[in-house]
């Protein structure tokens, strides 16, 4: 082999990967925009998606693509400002009365006032799984990655790679894992002032709108179901899937204790009030 022939060989593998990049982050590949009469659109040759909000509506998207089990990152930068009343929903969900659910929610707030991120895990249709968390930057000033790694064991809730919640497989004590329904993944950006900022005290104020909510970068190391089978050939993926067995090491352990104790601001686990009968047995193992 000549050695341009060889450098070919060597450079393969890197233009390949650049080429498959290329195509996990073209929203117009990977996406649809499914509501809000053209609120919701993709920009700089499917690099980009934008979603707005008005007094009228607001909008979202929807993957094309079913995934049982992967490794799901975007990047988002939420609506800068007066964002009260607003949310920002990014999450993973099946379809049915007893779906699953992994959810981002990004409640916004006034100027000056910290966004929450609020988290929840659904299992056959039941949640009440919420803890909420400030973030140590400002997430309008930039894109930062939110990511969510589910696998049979586990879901790793990360931020910008620092794990912030760990939702634990935990049949063994009768509380169902997401593991059989297939979920696509959505996000929108909607207002919920009846809720959002400080239980619904602050409303929307619509002189700051539209509000705007930008995504780049997505990207999918994951199982895409189709036509009932896994694009994964068995329960053991391949080595390039490491993610199918990941647990946290113990780094990442003491990344997840820094962001419990200096950002969660709710926990269902220690709300005692909320559950007089006894904590949930999802809580022994959190």
């Amino acid at each position: 082999m000549s050695s341009s022939g060889f450098k070919f060989t060597l450079l393969m593998p890197l233009i390949l990967g650049s080429l498959m990049a290329a195509c996990a982050s073209n929203f117009h590949n990977d996406f649809d925009i499914t509501w809000g009469d053209g609120r919701g659109k993709i920009i700089n040759n499917g690099e980009v998606l934008t979603l707005s909000l008005d007094k009228a509506s607001g909008s979202g998207f929807q993957s094309r693509n079913e995934y049982l089990f992967g490794k799901i990152d975007m990047q988002l930068k939420l609506v800068p400002g007066n964002s009260a009343g607003t949310v920002t929903a990014y999450y993973l969900s099946s379809k049915g009365s007893t779906w699953d659910e992994i959810d981002f929610e990004f409640l916004g707030n006034l100027s000056g006032d910290p966004y929450i991120l609020h988290t929840n895990v659904f299992s056959q249709g039941k949640g009440n799984r919420e803890q909420q968390f400030y973030l140590w930057f400002d997430p309008t000033a930039d894109f930062h990655t939110y990511s969510i790694l589910w696998n049979p064991q586990r879901i790793i809730f990360s931020v910008d790679g620092t794990p912030i919640r760990e939702f634990k497989n935990m049949e063994s004590l009768g509380v169902p894992f997401p593991k059989n329904q297939p979920m696509r993944i959505y996000s929108s950006l909607w207002n919920a002032d009846d809720w959002a900022t400080r239980g619904g005290l602050v409303k929307t104020d619509w002189t700051h709108a539209p509000f705007t909510a930008s995504y780049r970068n997505f990207n999918a190391n994951a199982c895409v179901w189709s036509n009932g089978a896994s694009s994964c050939k068995s329960n053991s993926p391949s080595t390039n899937n490491a993610w199918f067995s990941q647990e946290m090491d113990s780094t990442n352990q003491q990344r997840l204790q820094w962001v419990q104790k200096n950002y969660m601001i709710y926990n269902y686990c220690t709300d005692a009030k909320r559950f007089p009968q006894g904590l949930p047995p999802d809580c022994k193992m959190s």
